[in-house]
């Protein structure tokens, strides 16, 4: 007799014991392979699958057993109530960049027409998110990798913004993005080379290594780009940067002694009270 829903989801469970979430992970898989929502999983519990159904679902735990992140073998992620694309040249989105979006959101009359920049773009979650919150805003976003901005451009057709973002190649440690803005947004690499050592495997076997590490101290690339912002930043422009729990002192000390022109340098805390975002105005 073929196994249950229930019984596949305690069996899959019980494989993926060794990675993270293994009853969230079992039944995002389940019900991507029988493609119905994760509710009825439970109301059909006691369903029998069919010979093609178990080898679906077995095929996907196979590679969640191997440690593959769950979004890239769905290729999908939501991010602040959208549905993004994602592969494996592209991060994975994560709930604590939403606080970027957040503080847009504070700035920024729904109405109101800006100019914006997204530096190191990735998958485009923030310039696609911003872009669909402010139809008034239009922008640029970048990324060192062509693999992440052809990602990103789907993901703008998708959510039908592709006509006010221009999808640009190249180094922002390196390079200024031409044009003024009112607004900068990054979630740049700032993850230490120990922190990357010590990560999970679903991290540092899967994730691009390039959009997660930035030198001894993770702070590499917040260096090399401030100097490209001052350029590119209108006079009373925002810049909203995600960055490491801990590193907020530091940066403030870095902007506050290199930079005049920047104002109210604040760091922001996430919901476990931990430094996620640095908020700074040009004067």
């Amino acid at each position: 007799m073929s196994p249950t829903i229930r019984e596949v989801i305690q069996e899959s469970e019980s494989r993926l014991s060794g990675v993270d979430s293994p009853r969230l992970s079992a039944e995002l898989l389940l019900a991507h392979a029988l493609g119905c929502p994760r509710l009825t999983l439970t109301l059909d519990r006691d369903r029998a699958l069919s010979d093609h159904e178990l080898a679906s679902v077995e095929a996907l735990i196979r590679r969640r057993e191997g440690g593959e992140p769950v979004a890239y073998i769905l290729g999908t992620r939501e991010f602040y109530g959208l549905d993004f694309l994602v592969t494996p040249a592209v991060l994975i989105p994560r709930p604590e960049t939403e606080h970027i979006v957040e503080e847009v959101e504070k700035a920024f009359d729904k109405r109101a027409e800006f100019r914006f920049a997204d530096l190191g773009t990735g998958s485009g979650i923030l310039a696609v998110t911003i872009a669909t919150l402010f139809p008034g805003a239009s922008g640029v976003a970048v990324d060192i990798s062509a693999e992440a901005l052809a990602v990103a451009e789907e993901n703008a057709k998708a959510h039908g913004v592709a006509d006010r973002i221009d999808f640009q190649r190249l180094d922002f440690t390196r390079e200024t993005v031409e044009g003024e803005f009112d607004l900068i947004v990054s979630n740049p690499p700032y993850v230490t080379q120990r922190e990357f050592e010590e990560a999970s495997r679903e991290v540092t076997a899967f994730e691009p290594t390039g959009a997660l590490v930035s030198g001894e101290d993770g702070l590499d690339h917040v260096r090399a780009m401030l100097p490209g912002i001052v350029t590119s930043l209108k006079h009373g422009g925002r810049l909203l940067m995600e960055i490491g729990f801990g590193q907020g002192d530091a940066i403030v000390r870095i902007i506050t002694n290199n930079y005049s022109i920047f104002d109210e340098v604040t760091v922001l805390k996430d919901l476990a009270g931990l430094d996620r975002v640095v908020s700074t105005k040009r004067l």
